[in-house]
């Protein structure tokens, strides 16, 4: 097997053709201006701890509004101890700039991460995608080395299908580079949200097509439900 940085510089070579803007991302302002827009969701996050400890060595789920808008997540796969962190609008890069105080505090002994939706709305690629989850990945293992760390796949949605043969891309750079990583796995929900035709199911959509429905939360619940177990 290739040493795992040459298959992740192979991987980024595949994404080439766009433009990188992770550097760019990461400018000191740039980092100011994210904190910044984060502080209401961690203040809540903080406020959540204080009233109730949460569980340690859980199955964490942290990422953008598709986890923040899941109610019942909480309930979904008892009697598993599951804890949620997301954030509405966030975006891969900002999952990773906030470990500490998404993941590493709570010491998850499995976490699922759901972004990049957002992340492609706002112009960024595949590449730009894969080099955060990559920097993610990194940052649990430095602190946290015996946790297991899946990617929910983009899901396809109709109100973004503009965008689906990106999201196809990140998502297939993602699956590769998890082949390569222990203990990090691709969690395929963008599949089975496909017709036969390949267009997003709208019945599994709420009204602005773009945020799951209970229908939607039913079929993830399935798909991560059998890899949980």
């Amino acid at each position: 097997m290739k040493p795992r940085h040459a298959v992740f510089a192979m991987l980024l070579a595949m994404g080439s053709a766009c433009p990188p803007v992770l550097a760019a991302q990461e400018t000191a302002a740039g980092t100011e201006a994210a904190d910044s827009q984060w502080a209401a969701s961690f203040a809540a996050f903080d406020r959540a701890d204080r009233l109730h400890a949460p569980p340690m060595g859980g199955v964490l789920f942290v990422g953008s509004s598709s986890i923040r808008m899941w109610d019942d997540l909480e309930t979904r796969f008892k009697p598993l101890r599951v804890l949620k962190r997301g954030f509405g609008g966030s975006r891969m890069i900002d999952c990773t700039r906030h470990l500490g105080r998404l993941v590493t505090r709570y010491r998850p002994r499995v976490v699922l991460v759901y972004a990049g939706d957002n992340d492609l709305a706002e112009g960024r690629s595949p590449r730009d995608i894969l080099e955060s989850f990559a920097a993610f990945v990194e940052g649990v293992r430095r602190e946290l080395p015996d946790t297991r760390i899946a990617y929910i796949s983009i899901k396809p949605s109709p109100a973004r299908f503009s965008l689906i043969s990106r999201a196809r891309a990140a998502n297939a750079l993602v699956e590769a580079y998890a082949r390569t990583v222990p203990a990090t796995d691709y969690i395929d929900v963008f599949t089975p949200m496909l017709t036969a035709d390949g267009l997003p199911r709208a019945e599994l959509f709420r009204e602005d097509a773009l945020h799951l429905n209970q229908a939607g939360y039913a079929l993830w619940t399935s798909v991560i439900s059998a890899y949980l177990r």
